[in-house]
């Protein structure tokens, strides 16, 4: 009974160490099996953790970009209203300019002036009382080449800018006439008192009643005229021809008075002060040659008083 016992005593011994034994040998299995499911947690865990961390990232780039964009945005719309600002007061101080330009360019587009000077004739005036061929008594003296005139006219503008073509640059209708005085000649046969082709008188004598006669000039011009340099203070202007009428005294020796012609004439104005202005010019007139006997080609040269309205 007691061997039985001790041998049931035994038994229970060896298995328990067995199991010892057994559990000794598994401990290790089982430790690492589960060291290396925490390591793959761990690293599931590092791997979700990158990846919320590269879409944080992604995310931040994505709204720093957004914010950079908005921010260039930003920035030009605000250079594009301080341009539109800019050009919105370019504009309005260009609008007044105009206006005022404008204003001042209504006051000044028309001027009355009056002329004076030097003129030359090309050939000595022939006339019916003058040197002549048709009574060829008496005194026979041509009038002289050089004489002084005086004058008046008026340019009205027609367009600012040659109707589109040139910019600064003004047409202007001019309307003038002037008067030239070749000085004073004795005069032939006729011009005496009373002349001698009407038979003799008693006590007179072609010597003893001669009469001086004055060779003159009228002269009536149409013409555009093209002013440069608008706005400025100088302005150099053009007549590239221009139709003008001449009236001669003393009468041709056909006793005609009228001879047509053309003019061409430069020169320049300045604005002194206000709407006066001073300038200098220069005229040629050509009619092509004699007419019935007389030649009125000539120039003159001389200074001007304007005055703008």
């Amino acid at each position: 009974m007691k061997f039985f016992l001790d041998s049931t005593h035994l038994k229970r011994r060896v298995a328990a160490g067995s199991f010892v034994i057994a559990a000794a040998m598994i401990a290790p299995q089982t430790l690492a099996h589960s060291v290396d499911e925490r390591v793959k947690q761990l690293e599931n865990q590092l791997r979700v953790i990158q990846n919320q961390l590269n879409q944080i990232k992604a995310e931040s780039k994505k709204d720093l970009e957004q914010a950079t964009q908005a921010k260039d945005t930003a920035i030009q719309a605000r250079d594009t209203a301080i341009q539109a600002k800019d050009k919105a007061v370019a504009a309005t101080e260009q609008a007044n300019l105009a206006v005022s330009r404008g204003d001042r360019q209504d006051r000044k587009s028309r001027m009355l002036f009056f002329r004076g000077g030097f003129a030359h004739a090309a050939q000595g005036r022939n006339g019916v009382t003058l040197q002549s061929n048709v009574a060829p008594l008496g005194a026979q003296e041509q009038g002289d080449k050089d004489a002084w005139y005086v004058g008046a006219g008026i340019d009205w503008r027609l367009t600012r800018d040659v109707w589109g073509v040139m910019s600064r640059t003004d047409v202007f209708a001019e309307l003038m006439f002037e008067y030239k005085r070749f000085g004073g000649q004795q005069g032939n046969v006729l011009a005496n008192s009373p002349t001698q082709l009407a038979g003799p008188v008693i006590g007179a004598t072609v010597a003893d009643n001669p009469r001086n006669v004055t060779v003159s000039q009228f002269t009536l011009t149409a013409a555009p005229k093209i002013k440069f340099l608008e706005g400025s203070k100088l302005r150099p202007w053009i007549i590239p021809a221009g139709l003008a009428i001449h009236v001669i005294s003393p009468p041709s020796e056909s006793i005609t008075v009228l001879t047509p012609g053309v003019m061409f004439a430069a020169g320049a104005d300045y604005n002194i002060w206000k709407d006066f202005y001073v300038g200098l010019d220069a005229r040629y007139h050509v009619t092509g040659g004699k007419h019935d006997g007389v030649n009125v080609d000539g120039l003159t040269a001389g200074g001007y008083l304007g005055i703008g309205f």
